[in-house]
């Protein structure tokens, strides 16, 4: 029996520290193809910059497609105040890389010191081994928390897909009776 490849047409991952794979926490995901030393730049956010307009429009677009065909929902990053990432397009292997309650990596903002632009790029934490697979924290606010369950599998996993800023009122949320 022949398996579906885990890239799809057109995709690329052009990083020398990650490909892409099949993850057991939701469809695909990026993996160490070595090891990766802490603090490492390991792969950019790739896409279209777009304004806060655009992006909305954009953003319940991909919303409403996600809730037809259960696809993985939105991916328009924030750059800064006045402008996004949607990366969107095959071309953008990092908008696989799954959220954890444990992350291995954060995203940042840094200056292209050639172009002066706003660049997004995903470094490690920490050290990750060859073969782990790379998260990091979406940072979700909790507007709409109960839509978006965290299946990490992490030991402090706090259920839902939500910054760790939000883990205190989200855990009193959780703890309160119903209405």
């Amino acid at each position: 029996m022949k398996t579906k490849s885990a890239i799809e047409p057109g995709e690329v991952c052009d990083s020398e520290w990650c490909e892409i794979r099949r993850s057991p926490i939701h469809g695909r995901g990026l993996y160490a193809t070595k090891d990766i030393p802490n603090e490492e730049y390991v792969i950019q956010y790739v896409g279209e910059k777009i304004d806060k307009d655009e992006s909305n429009i954009r953003g319940w677009e991909q919303i409403e497609w996600a809730q037809k065909t259960g696809d993985a929902a939105v991916y328009i990053f924030t750059l800064d105040d006045d402008w996004d990432i949607d990366g969107s397009g095959p071309e953008n292997a990092a908008r696989l890389i799954n959220h954890s309650c444990a992350p291995n990596c954060e995203a940042y903002i840094v200056d292209n010191e050639e172009t002066g632009e706003g660049e997004i790029w995903i470094c490690s934490i920490r050290k990750i081994k060859k073969g782990e697979e790379l998260f990091f924290n979406y940072g979700f606010d909790l507007e709409s928390y109960e839509d978006h369950p965290c299946y990490c599998g992490a030991e402090n996993c706090v259920g839902y897909i939500a910054g760790e800023d939000y883990w205190e009122e989200l855990a009193e949320l959780e703890a309160a009776p119903e209405k």
